[in-house]
Formats: structure tokens, sequence, C-alpha cells
């Protein structure tokens, strides 16, 4: 499933503390792009092994439509990685998508990741590649090395910023991870926006925010992920369900845009291939290949997101 979920929409992402099973029972009915099942941060120390059979129980019986469905492990360097990629791999059975590594601080992790994968693949009886590997980037380390990390692995389907952990590692006097610093003139975190991006889109991953940890602050967060938005993120992680409400709408583009980008496509067709003209006027704007290009992004984004064009 791998090869399904790479162009799948990860508008919201839905996290899950992979313990409570009152929260893994209601998560199906949230209608997130993106649910994962959380065995590390919102699990305490002495539930994480428990929380395997939990997860993995949720997977197998559970009705998940088709949405992306990952679990995130503990990072490697806790003493539970291991165990958690094994136990959930190979009782989740096809139904699981991705495993989410945590805290990546080189390309090591994630071909070790890889490779442990492929071995339970070939022993449960999956198809080789078919789980998919997401990558967080939440440390100093993590960010130097994040061209190398996403271009680890084949199995690598998203890159993905966790903003209280890396606030944390660059000793910023923050107290709350992933909201504005009032503070500071202008954005506090665009160059790791930025670097982040330009590295998973050099290699072909989506690429996600991560939580606004502000959960009631529904304006805050719609005010917050324009910042990534307009950047060109996928999506952005969501902590309840009035977030994932948000963040659909946040990252999709509104109908208007949709059918601009068709009708640009349209004219720029017509240009190429009956006028042959490399470049055309389109209304008050001149439009040729980048035009091109960007429109295809936005159709393309706008299919993801379930929009139709509108009739002629």
């Amino acid at each position: 499933m791998s090869e399904r979920t790479r162009e799948l929409p990860r508008r919201s992402c839905l996290s899950v503390p992979g313990s409570n099973e009152k929260f893994l029972r209601k998560a199906p009915t949230v209608p997130s792009d993106m649910t994962f099942l959380d065995l590390e941060d919102s699990v305490a120390p002495l539930e994480k092994e428990s929380a395997r059979d939990k997860v993995a129980n949720a997977i197998q019986t559970l009705g998940w439509d088709d949405r992306v469905l990952c679990v995130r492990v503990n990072a490697w360097d806790t003493k539970w990685t291991y165990g958690d990629i094994i136990e959930v791999v190979s009782k989740s059975g096809e139904r699981l998508d991705e495993i989410m590594l945590p805290k990546v601080q080189s390309a090591a992790e994630i071909i070790a990741t890889d490779m442990l994968l492929a071995q339970i693949e070939a022993n449960c009886g999956l198809p080789q590649g078919h789980v998919g590997i997401e990558a967080q980037i939440e440390t100093t380390r993590g960010l130097i090395n994040v061209e190398e990390i996403c271009a680890a692995s084949p199995r690598l389907e998203t890159i993905i910023f966790g903003p209280a952990d890396f606030a944390a590692s660059m000793e910023m006097p923050v107290l709350t991870g992933g909201v504005s610093i009032p503070e500071y003139p202008g954005d506090h975190f665009h160059y790791v926006f930025s670097k982040i991006l330009m590295a998973g889109r050099a290699h072909g991953l989506q690429v996600i925010d991560g939580p606004y940890l502000k959960i009631r602050d529904l304006d805050g967060l719609r005010e917050f992920s324009q910042r990534t938005r307009v950047l060109g993120y996928d999506g952005k992680w969501a902590l309840n369900p009035d977030q994932v409400t948000v963040l659909n709408e946040v990252y999709s583009p509104t109908q208007e845009q949709f059918d601009k980008a068709h009708a640009i496509l349209d004219a720029y067709r017509e240009a190429t291939e009956q006028q042959r003209m490399g470049a055309v006027m389109f209304g008050d704007e001149m439009i040729d290949e980048a035009s091109r290009k960007m429109a295809t992004k936005f159709v393309k984004r706008g299919e993801r997101a379930g929009l139709q064009r509108s009739p002629a």
C-alpha cells in the first residue's frame, strides 16, 4: 500500500494515543486524510508495550475507509523501537500503510528501519516495500542532515516537522511549540520550514507541518497554518476533530483556484499545440511553461482534495 498512499492527500493528519482504546475506536469516524496511532510521546512509558496490541487490534478490526493509516513508533535512541516495528507490522496485516519514525537524526536510521521492514514483510507474507516510512525532523542534527534523510529509502513518503521537540533542541526560550512568538520580528521557523520543504520536494515527498498545541484556538490554528500552506506544504497534524475540519479547508485549493488552474492548462495547451506559441496572454497576464507547472500542481492538489471542475 506504499504505492497507494504515496499520492493520497494528507491535509489533516490526526494523532491518536495508542494506549487509549476510547480514542482508537473514535478515530475512524473523524474525517482526517491520514490517521496515525501513536506509540511515542502520547503514551506513558509503562503503557508502551501493551499499547502495541491495542494498536494492531484497532488496525485489524476497525473500519478505516481509504485514508492513510500509520503507526508512530518510538525513536531509535529508545529501547522500544525494534519491538514496536516487529510487533505492530507483523500483527496488523495489509491495512497498515506506514510506520512513522520520530526524531530522525541521520539517514542511517531510515536505512535501519527499511531493512527491518523488509525482513518482517518477508516473514509475514507481505509484498516487499508494502509498508512506507514517514520521518520526523525534530532536532538540530536532523535538520542539518535532512537532505540525506530524504534520500535514504524508496519507502519514504513524507517528511514532517516537529516544532516542540525542535524548539527544545534549539533551546528556544519558549514553553509551547508550534505557535507564534510575538516577540520575534517575523516567523521564527521560516528557515526550518523552507529547508525541510526543499529537501522533501527534491525527493518527491509530501511535506507535513507538526501540531498546533493550543487545541481550542481554531482561529490561531487557521492563521498559523497559512504560513506553511503558502510555502507549499501538503498538510498539518491535527490533535482533535475540530482541528481536522480547519486543516482540510486550509490545505485545499478553493473551487475558484481549481477552475482557474484548469483554464490555464487549457489555454496553454491550445497555445502550444495549435498556435505553436510558447507564451500567450491569459486575461491580463502572460502564461508560459512555468505557468503550466504551477497550474498542474494546483489541479493535482485539488484532485487529492476531491474537487471537480465546475461545468463550463
